[in-house]
């Protein structure tokens, strides 16, 4: 492979060939700084969503298979870039360049898809509330989430037949492509465009959709703004909810879904935001490299646009600790390894009890001859369980 397109090559995540050790040791110790952080971020999500009943949401669920797909990113790519700069070559074989190029863009590619689906989702159930009921399901979530992941790991095997070991000029092993630049032009063209360019179009547009009903439509001053069943519990609302014994009034219900409903379209929009503004840098330089003859192979640039991509998989769980107060308090509670299966207190979820599409009256609510919530008003059967199937893995 000539050297001019080293640097696209699909796993060569560092400068294999630099001598220059403070370059190495930069590049070493950021990259081991964010993956690391993203990892235990990454795998918390996963454990507070997959251990507490009460998190397992569509949304979240699709914040599951985000969270994996991030991690497949940072072990996949991250891992490799720390031993490329500290070996100087690439040292884990033929199998190795090909498994670890294909999970790299798994990962990259179900990070996008996830993206999309939540963005959807939420357009659905904020714009759509009555189909929401039907289509805004756990199950249903999952059965997306199992579509992405299958159809993705599919169309990533393309890059089996695209990579191979080569030998650099400076006589070093490395991880590149086996076919002429111009005949990988299409395929970054094909990646870009499909997991790029369509999902950031689809999220600008059903944003804007989303924050036109939220924030502008007439409806979200209205009293009879229909509480989402799963939806997160806000400040808002816990302060506007009455002394112990007393029902809390609909006006104070009104403000708690819709305050509840901008909350978590905040945080999805800040994911989608930092995916927009931390993968651009990577992939417009690898777009634009693809059409120049002496592609730009500046050093710090190159390990500013791997830190970046490192840096979109490590701060999604930093933006649902700062940003969901359910994510908050699972985190906290995980930290302290709380006994018992029962990560968050059942007061943070006393107005959430359920986050089905239909909500069986409880014992509690019989005996005080309490009716279920508006939006859940139509009962599943007594023999279905409450909700969907529990939600037990993100692929």
């Amino acid at each position: 492979m000539e050297n001019s397109s080293k640097f696209d090559s699909p796993t060569n995540v560092s400068l294999a060939g630099t001598d220059a050790i403070e370059y190495k040791a930069i590049s070493v110790f950021l990259v081991l700084v964010i993956c690391t952080a993203g990892i235990v971020g990454n795998v918390m999500v996963v454990l507070v969503v997959l251990t507490t009943r009460e998190m397992k949401t569509p949304t979240n669920c699709y914040l599951v298979s985000l969270a994996v797909a991030d991690l497949m990113v940072l072990v996949a790519a991250g891992l490799p870039n720390i031993s490329d700069s500290l070996a100087g070559m690439w040292i884990y074989g033929h199998a190795g360049c090909l498994g670890i190029t294909y999970f790299q863009y798994l990962g990259i590619n179900v990070s996008s898809c996830s993206i999309t689906a939540f963005t959807v989702e939420r357009y659905i159930a904020i714009c759509h509330p009555m189909r929401a009921q039907t289509m805004c399901t756990v199950s249903r979530a999952k059965r997306i989430i199992a579509v992405i992941w299958t159809g993705t790991s599919l169309y990533c095997m393309l890059w089996f037949f695209l990579v191979d070991i080569n030998t650099s000029q400076s006589r070093h092993l490395e991880c590149g492509y086996k076919v002429s630049r111009n005949l990988y032009l299409p395929i970054y063209l094909l990646d870009f465009a499909l997991f790029f360019v369509t999902p950031l179009f689809v999220a600008t547009l059903l944003y804007g959709l989303i924050g036109r009903i939220l924030f502008t439509s007439p409806i979200s001053h209205r009293a009879n703004v229909t509480p989402e069943p799963w939806r997160e519990r806000s400040g808002m609302e816990k302060k506007g909810v009455e002394a112990p014994g007393r029902k809390p009034s609909s006006r104070s219900r009104t403000q708690g879904a819709l305050s509840s409903r901008k909350q978590v379209t905040k945080m999805l929009a800040v994911v989608v935001i930092l995916f927009a503004l931390l993968w651009m840098p990577y992939r417009t330089l690898v777009l634009v490299n693809s059409f120049l003859d002496s592609p730009f192979l500046n050093p710090w640039f190159l390990l500013f646009c791997r830190v970046c991509i490192y840096a979109n998989s490590a701060l999604n769980p930093v933006v649902y600790n700062l940003m969901s107060q359910k994510f908050r308090a699972a985190f906290n509670q995980l930290c302290k390894c709380t006994a018992g299966g029962q990560l968050l207190p059942h007061s943070l979820y006393a107005t959430t009890a359920s986050y089905s599409q239909a909500r069986e009256p409880q014992p509690r609510d019989r005996k005080e001859g309490k009716q279920p919530p508006a939006a859940n008003n139509t009962a599943l059967p007594r023999q279905q369980p409450q909700g969907d199937e529990p939600y037990v893995g993100a692929v």
